[in-house]
């Protein structure tokens, strides 16, 4: 079979074309004939920075379709031939895809196989910040960072059809900022000004919920744009700042919290949460609530090219690997 890996890190251009053994399920596990993969950022980490490399040569891909090749030892409830999503920890770019098997996720009736390769990661993470750890409620107002990228393409839709009072998102361009208005906000800020910015739409109350994939400076300045009692979800570190302890003097006064969410870390810790999230997230594509544009599909062959183009941050929607030809 083919598959993309890395030797070393470094640029797009370590990533290469191989030919390996097709593997074999171990017990709780199945594989997958793989249609289409998802690119992540954590991908480029991984392949930029070594995020989540245990070993060399590595395999990225957290995300794929398909249908099921054969299942191991003790799997109940799925089968050879099933189409299925599955969630990885890797080795998602290639032809044959070993998962575990309480991270592959049966398509619902009506939904193809080039759809759901964009719903493992983001929808399920979209709906946990919103809703199971951001704990929005209707009339609320939210802020989005990375609003036109596929998290927020998909949190935007969520949060306005949730009844939220306002949508406001956060872009680096305003290319990014026109395509995150089609998706459900209200209006896009500018990385540099929307602390301001927020103030100013919210007459200086601040927002309800934050959403904040950057961490570093971009998350103490998101603490300083809640309101009374807001709370802040925290799924990643972009900017590569080092961790920083939010404590006392930033939540007590006014009453303001911290969570956060990791969909790779609860498919380790709950895996059967992560099901179920999973099952009601996909639920909202199924019933038109949201849908998630693919706005590039590259060859299995050129996930360099996929990765330069996410890596030049002019990407917006989800970017798809094409495994079959």
């Amino acid at each position: 079979m083919r598959a993309v890996e890395f030797q070393e890190c470094g640029a797009p251009e370590v990533l290469t074309v191989v030919q390996a053994e097709a593997p074999e399920p171990g017990p709780g596990q199945v594989t997958i004939d793989a249609a289409y993969a998802g690119v992540n950022f954590a991908d480029l980490k991984a392949r930029a920075d070594g995020y989540r490399v245990e070993s060399l040569p590595y395999r990225p891909g957290l995300e794929v379709s398909g249908r099921i090749r054969a299942v191991g030892a003790g799997v109940q409830g799925l089968r050879p031939g099933q189409e299925v999503a599955a969630l990885v920890v890797g080795g998602g770019y290639a032809e044959v895809v070993v998962a575990g098997a309480a991270t592959v996720f049966p398509l619902p009736e009506g939904l193809d196989l080039r759809t759901a390769a964009t719903l493992p990661t983001v929808l399920p993470t979209a709906h946990a910040l919103l809703f199971e750890v951001g704990r929005l409620q209707a009339g609320e107002t939210v802020l989005v960072h990375g609003a036109a990228g596929g998290i927020g393409t998909v949190a935007g839709q969520l949060a306005r059809a949730a009844g939220a009072g306002a949508v406001y998102g956060v872009a680096s361009s305003t290319a990014k900022g026109a395509y995150a208005l089609k998706h459900g906000y209200d209006e896009v800020f500018t990385t540099d000004t929307f602390p301001e910015d927020v103030r100013r739409a919210t007459a200086g109350r601040g927002v309800d919920l934050v959403l904040d994939p950057v961490g570093g400076d971009t998350l103490r300045h998101g603490l300083d744009a809640l309101a009374v009692f807001g709370r802040l979800v925290s799924f990643g570190n972009a900017s590569g700042a080092e961790p920083w302890r939010v404590g006392q003097p930033e939540l007590y006064a006014q009453g303001r919290s911290v969570g956060g969410f990791s969909v790779l870390a609860l498919a380790q810790s709950a895996p059967e949460a992560l099901r179920a999230l999973a099952e009601r997230a996909f639920g909202k594509v199924t019933d038109g609530t949201v849908s998630l544009p693919v706005t590039a599909e590259f060859p299995l062959s050129e996930a360099a090219e996929a990765h330069h183009l996410m890596g030049g941050r002019t990407s917006t929607g989800k970017l798809l690997l094409r495994v079959t030809d």
